[in-house]
């Protein structure tokens, strides 16, 4: 008997990895981990933002001395919207009544009440940490970790390229898309590289590591393409070609969640070019954010709603990359229904993330302990016969990249920039 929608058991729609609201499984996991949140370049001295992360509102905003202070949405004088206030040193001061407070949540002012009870009140405050180019937050409660580290990005001589962009679906869906690579020679057809029977199934292999999952791709010739996924949300791959003078680039992502049907991607780029060459690799890379003027969320919404193809798009102004992604992805519904799937040998990957995500989770519930993921020398990636550092360039093998810092450069189209800021800032009052 066929089952309608009704009919149908759904449970799979509130999987605990879904939600990742105040007080569910997933969302009291995720905050036990640091975050980005932010560009750190958008954040300017002085200008409080609204910010929603995992569908909780705060206020984001760099003191005077360039320090970044994340503090709770609303002041608790009369609720009004902090972001809304001024900057005061350290300190943000309402724009309702004046009341001002310290970056560590002291209440420092009562302009009315002549500060007569500033002991007794105070805001709620995160840590926050700027590294990379991006703005790291800890939402957790407790059990504070340290900031992990990635020397590899930090020191070399050349370009960190800084991107991320908006999808309006549930951020697991991208975390599934991360280990799943025989969906890259259809839905990217037109970009296959190196190897047409890349993801066959008999030739993929996921396995728990330290870090999370190491995901290995093996050709009939033997050589391997190795991505590593860090617990919860973190991928560290060899990113295909996309400039003529740059190889197969390292790179890092992240999955950060706004709400339960929206997410933000933020990513870091290692390219090691230095003098002429990194001149021309990033004149290239200016040029082609400025010519982006189509956001791929509203060209998906299109062909999704049947209003348009893909081959409708210019590719000069669109990024097609993360318009196909947009399209598989959204096209699985805003939030998956799981309990439809029949998964198979190519989706191991898939089978081995949401494995260790359920395990952790109901470890969490149980209140059993949860394994203590690290980064260790030994989880690396790998294109082929090119392990580590992968690309290549004129002049890389002379640079002497030990004290070396590479020069941040933010290429986001800012088509994309104007969506994601929309989605950051959802306020308190909407």
């Amino acid at each position: 008997m066929v089952q309608t929608a009704k009919a149908r058991d759904l449970s799979s729609r509130t999987d605990d990895f879904v939600s990742t609201a105040l007080g569910t499984r997933a969302g009291t996991y995720l905050r036990r981990f640091w975050n980005p949140v932010y560009h750190a370049t958008d954040l300017k001295v002085g200008r409080p933002v609204p910010l929603r992360i995992m569908s909780e509102n705060y206020t984001l905003y760099r003191g005077e001395g360039g320090d970044v202070f994340l503090v709770q949405a609303r002041c608790p004088h009369r609720g009004a919207q902090l972001s809304a206030g001024s900057v005061e040193g350290n300190a943000l001061r309402c724009f309702y009544h004046g009341w001002k407070f310290d970056g560590d949540g002291r209440c420092l002012e009562q302009p009315a009440d002549e500060s007569r009870f500033c002991e007794r009140v105070s805001i709620a405050t995160w840590p926050t940490r700027e590294y990379l180019g991006l703005i790291f937050a800890y939402l957790g409660e407790d059990n504070l970790s340290e900031l992990p580290l990635y020397p590899e990005f930090e020191r070399f001589v050349g370009l960190l390229e800084i991107d991320s962009y908006l999808r309006r679906c549930n951020y697991f869906q991208n975390i599934d898309n991360a280990l799943d690579m025989s969906h890259v020679a259809f839905a990217h057809g037109n970009n296959r590289v190196s190897y047409d029977k890349i993801g066959l199934g008999r030739s993929l292999q996921a396995e728990e590591s330290d870090w999370g999952v190491t995901y290995t791709f093996t050709r009939d010739d033997g050589q391997k393409r190795v991505n590593q996924f860090g617990m919860p949300n973190i991928l560290h791959i060899a990113a295909l070609p996309n400039d003529p003078e740059i190889g197969w680039q390292e790179s890092l992502f992240w999955w950060v969640p706004i709400d339960d049907t929206s997410h933000i991607q933020f990513s870091i780029h290692r390219i090691p070019a230095s003098g002429e060459t990194a001149a021309r690799v990033h004149a290239r890379r200016q040029t082609r954010r400025s010519q982006i003027d189509i956001a791929h969320q509203d060209a998906c919404t299109m062909i999704l709603n049947g209003q348009a193809r893909i081959d409708d798009f210019d590719v000069n102004r669109v990024d097609l990359v993360r318009l196909q992604d947009d399209v598989a992805q959204l096209g699985q519904g805003v939030i998956a229904d799981r309990s439809q799937e029949n998964l198979g040998r190519a989706d191991v990957g898939i089978t081995a993330i949401r494995r260790l995500w359920r395990r952790e989770l109901t470890n969490l519930a149980s209140g059993l302990p949860l394994k203590a993921w690290k980064k260790t020398a030994a989880i690396k990636v790998r294109a082929w016969q090119i392990a580590g550092n992968l690309a290549r360039v004129t002049g890389e093998e002379t640079m002497d990249a030990s004290e070396a810092r590479p020069e941040i450069v933010d290429v986001r189209p800012f088509v994309e920039i104007e969506q994601q800021m929309r989605a950051l800032h959802s306020s308190p009052c909407d």
